[in-house]
């Protein structure tokens, strides 16, 4: 293994953002709250969060697609800890790691999105 893929792999590894689990999200909420009042962070689409949203508790829920995340950065603060939200936890893992590449320190991705958000946590949540 080269010196320099070595040194690249474990700056990866280290600025991985968090996964967590909708079951799990108000523990990691309350984990981090000592660094500022926690967003969610939903990165789908306008025709998608009419089919499905959720109610922001204990959070304050912001909604920017991942399609315009790098024109809208500047409307989140990086210091506030975060955490990304989509159908089923891809594109909120992929602005995850944009964040964190970024230096947004306290960043989560819901593994499963609010697919598995409605089947953990809130079953009034259509799935589609």
């Amino acid at each position: 293994m080269s010196a320099e893929f070595s040194e690249t792999f474990h700056f990866c590894v280290l600025n991985m953002p968090t996964q967590v689990r909708p079951s799990q999200l108000a523990s990691w909420l309350e984990s981090v709250r000592v660094h500022g009042h926690p967003v969610v962070l939903d990165v789908r689409e306008p025709a998608e969060l009419q089919q499905a949203g959720i109610r922001a508790d204990g959070f304050e829920l912001v909604t920017i697609p991942m399609g315009a995340m790098p024109q809208r950065l500047s409307e989140l603060d990086p210091a506030r800890p975060i955490a990304c939200l989509c159908h089923h936890g891809i594109r909120s893992m992929q602005v995850a790691v944009f964040l964190k590449a970024r230096r947004f320190e306290h960043v989560a991705n819901i593994a499963g999105g609010i697919s598995a958000w409605s089947a953990e946590l809130d079953p009034t949540v259509p799935r589609y």
